[in-house]
């Protein structure tokens, strides 16, 4: 059994890995998309949409694993603030919420940084965001309306040719 769990675990650092790379790569895409126009395109948005859930997942992550293992060590030692445990007794459902985020050593310090919170509410517009202008190209990709506004205009009118009169 140990070594399946192995392999899972190996499987996910390589499919984190995977897509942490795939976001640094549209890092870069992502400016150069708007510059070259590829924002009209649908994998211009599947980057945006990947982007923004990897830095929201990230960030997230990075709010709920603040406290450590041992919240009043970290409060302690890490942060060097007082470890109020009647606080934290009397608002133990406040630490518990998947959103918004918040971990309190006393009623003045909080480990969950800042720009946690906000940061994670701007990645999850930017995915709807996304997700929405990606059905929207797949709605008109299925129904073909739209498909004109989709593609490149032509270059001019088109004559036809002298030799198969056509």
């Amino acid at each position: 059994m140990e070594t399946i769990e192995a392999i899972g675990v190996l499987a996910v650092s390589g499919l984190l890995v995977a897509w942490l790379l795939w976001s640094l790569w549209n890092l870069y895409r992502i400016p150069v998309g708007l510059r070259d126009g590829s924002w009209r395109r649908p994998l211009w948005w599947a980057r945006l949409w990947s982007l923004a859930l990897f830095v929201g997942c990230a960030a997230w992550l990075r709010g709920v694993l603040s406290g450590g293992f041992d919240v009043g060590e970290t409060c302690a030692y890490a942060h060097h603030q007082a470890y109020d445990s009647e606080y934290r007794a009397a608002h133990v459902d406040e630490f518990g919420r998947l959103f918004p985020l918040s971990n309190k050593c006393n009623g003045a310090y909080d480990l969950v940084p800042v720009w946690v919170n906000p940061t994670v509410l701007n990645c999850a517009a930017f995915v709807l965001l996304a997700s929405a202008v990606l059905l929207w190209f797949g709605v008109a990709r299925l129904t073909g309306r739209g498909a004109a506004r989709l593609a490149d205009p032509p270059l001019g009118p088109v004559s036809p040719s002298p030799v198969t009169h056509r």
